[in-house]
């Protein structure tokens, strides 16, 4: 089975992991953007959507379209299809899309009405707020008529995806791309090309030519880095077992003298967890990735591995608040002690913005910085390096590369060269002779909005702050409490190199923590006074209500507790931790295929093993009971020989329900 890319316009590897395609013949435009095959959906929706009768269908099938040129990097057409959505009572979700993709498209002022209408809409003006500022500041930005980068298309680009380039021998650049290398080339569906493997090209002659056939394979290939000699290299491989989810991983190959040797995995990566854009330090020491580790501080984070003595690589280390963020980091660069990486969370243009930080001399990296414009825009901008090899254009004091998924691009992902250049200098203000340096931490204790508000199982619509909360804040030693306010937020002046730990609480709500770190936040005269946030969702309780445990799946006729089913668990167990009083049901239930007695016995076999493999994460049994349904309570209500797939997969599910 073919898995997804390992970025087609980004967006799809931070929030669709796991997506597959499939060999089932295509009926309609739904079935082909539930199956994610976008390219194939816009035109089958199209006509669908001409031959509509009611208002709510034309909604569905515009807001189908939406995300289809979304996701096939037509922005024009998804804002067009997103604001058709929501005319034609598509609700929220096709509010929120719209601004979103009209803050990608640089339509700031409209997409700033679309956030705060969204707010109110939801009934949240807390929700959006990031999100109008940071297009107040994009507003900014682009009227900045000082600028230090000149940024220019590369000429080797096409209608496909080039993007995440690094340099490579004898001015050469490898770069990932879904072009199609040969007539044979199988199609993807999601964008209609090929799937993503590696390509070199010639910088004098824009030559493209396939990598090594040994690294490129059916599965999805790319983000490369090279060893400074080029004998080692290192690169993103995204692939899963027969009838399970994809997940990237970062390989590692050795050059020998007729081409690269059989990748193999790096040892410290785990499985159900996805790894990818690894950048190597000039000493081969240091091996920086992106990853989305449960352990990380939320969405896809920055890590580094050191190399031990004996070669191998050491257990990866996550890198500071300064850093990563609640949102995702992805697409490192190391140059020396400047690293540069890029973020959806950080204030930004858009989609994602390049940033750069530096290592200090305590050895802490020093506050992020925005690139602004015009190696920033709207789009999802990523992928960038430094060219250290090639001879300098006159003037310039830097060169490079990056992708972008601007609008005024060729089309889909493409690469561009830059040049930095020296401003002439402008009247400087004296800075005070005694600066004082400031970290400051704004908390929030937030609930979710339910679409139905006594139904858990419901469409989240977003979040919006619970007064009245306390929160148990411990650093060290030291513990304190506070009330946060009507507008669920505290504030807390923070303290170099310390960790913090918060429990929030609130009656009748389910405890929650989070943390934060000040460890590796160095200082900068430049910007003496650090904000940041953490956020803390707590979840109403709802008594003998059944909730959905999304991930749990079981093999065919099988009862046991698969790899990818251990992260939900998991987290259920932290929730049983954090809350001692409470006790739960843990359910399970079957489709209507199949005899009754035959989907009891099945359904209490997996209740129980759900149940066991809790008690071995140390909650104790009494607080624990299983329970088989069958197929006696479907979610879905149809008649079993009318049900659809989708139905049956909605019947097949495991709950739990807290009792007492």
């Amino acid at each position: 089975m073919r898995k997804y890319p390992i970025l087609f316009a980004s967006l799809a590897l931070l929030l669709a992991v796991g997506a597959c395609t499939y060999t089932q013949k295509i009926q309609d435009g739904t079935m082909a953007a539930d199956r994610k095959q976008y390219s194939v959906a816009v035109d089958m929706l199209q006509k669908e959507y001409r031959k509509s009768k009611s208002r709510v269908e034309r909604g569905k099938l515009a807001m189908l379209l939406g995300e289809s040129y979304k996701n096939i990097n037509k922005s024009d057409e998804s804002i067009e299809w997103y604001k058709t959505a929501y005319d034609n009572q598509a609700g929220v979700d096709a509010l929120k899309e719209y601004a979103y993709a009209l803050k990608k498209a640089e339509r700031y002022k409209e997409a700033m009405q679309a956030f705060k209408d969204l707010g109110i809409e939801i009934g949240s003006p807390y929700e959006y707020r990031r999100e109008i500022l940071s297009c107040e500041t994009a507003i900014g930005w682009k009227g900045i008529k000082r600028v230090e980068y000149e940024a220019a298309l590369t000429d080797f680009n096409t209608g496909y995806a080039e993007y995440s380039p690094v340099l490579y021998r004898d001015r050469q650049l490898v770069f990932t791309s879904d072009r199609k290398a040969g007539k044979d080339a199988d199609t993807y569906a999601w964008t209609g090309n090929a799937f993503s493997d590696l390509y070199t090209v010639d910088l004098g002659s824009n030559t493209v030519t396939p990598f090594d056939a040994r690294l490129n394979t059916d599965d999805n290939e790319g983000t490369a880095a090279f060893s400074q000699e080029y004998g080692e290299m290192f690169f993103t491989r995204c692939i899963g077992p027969k009838n399970e989810d994809a997940y990237c991983k970062l390989m590692v190959s050795e050059r020998l003298e007729d081409g690269w040797s059989v990748p193999r995995t790096l040892d410290f990566v785990r499985e159900g967890i996805n790894y990818s854009s690894p950048s190597l330090s000039a000493d081969g020491q240091d091996l920086y990735f992106s990853c989305d580790h449960p352990d990380g501080w939320g969405g896809w984070d920055i890590w580094v591995a050191h190399r031990l003595a004996n070669g191998e690589w050491g257990e990866p280390e996550l890198m500071s608040r300064s850093i990563n963020t609640l949102g995702n980091e992805k697409f490192p660069f190391i140059d020396a002690d400047t690293l540069y990486f890029s973020s959806d969370w950080h204030t930004g243009m858009g989609g994602l913005d390049i940033f750069r930080t530096y290592k200090m001399r305590n050895g802490a990296w020093a506050p992020v910085f925005n690139l602004k414009p015009p190696i920033n825009s709207g789009g999802d901008d990523f992928g960038f390096i430094v060219d250290h090899v090639n001879p300098l254009p006159k003037g310039a004091l830097q060169q490079g590369y990056f992708t972008s998924t601007r609008n005024e691009g060729i089309g889909n992902d493409d690469i561009y060269r830059f040049e930095k250049r020296l401003l002439p200098p402008e009247p400087v203000p004296p800075k005070p002779v005694d600066v004082v340096y400031k970290m400051v931490l704004d908390g929030y204790v937030l609930e979710k909005i339910y679409q139905d508000p006594s139904n858990p199982n419901s469409k989240v619509l977003g979040r919006k702050p619970l007064p009245a909360s306390n929160v148990e804040i411990t650093i060290g030693k030291e513990k304190r409490t506070v009330q946060v306010g009507e507008d669920g937020m505290f504030t807390l002046d923070l303290n170099e190199n310390t960790d913090y730990d918060f429990l929030a609480n609130h009656p009748g709500y389910l405890a929650n923590t989070a943390k934060f770190s000040t460890k590796g936040i160095g200082r900068d005269p430049d910007n003496p006074e650090l904000h940041f946030e953490v956020e803390i969702v707590l979840n109403k309780i709802f008594l003998n209500r059944e909730i959905r445990l999304e991930n749990i799946y079981y093999d065919y006729d099988q009862w046991n507790i698969r790899e990818d089913a251990k992260p939900t668990l998991d987290e259920l167990a932290r929730n049983l931790e954090l809350n001692p009083e409470i006790r739960i049901e843990l359910a399970s239930h079957t489709d209507c295929r199949g005899t009754t007695k035959y989907n009891e016995d099945l359904s209490q076999k997996r209740a129980q093993s759900a149940v066991d493999y809790l008690i071995t994460k140390g909650i104790d049994a009494s607080r624990l009971s299983a329970r088989g349904y069958g197929e006696s309570v479907p979610e879905a209500d149809c008649l079993c020989a009318r049900c659809t797939e989708e139905e049956h997969q909605l019947n097949r599910r495991t709950t739990f329900k807290i009792t007492q």
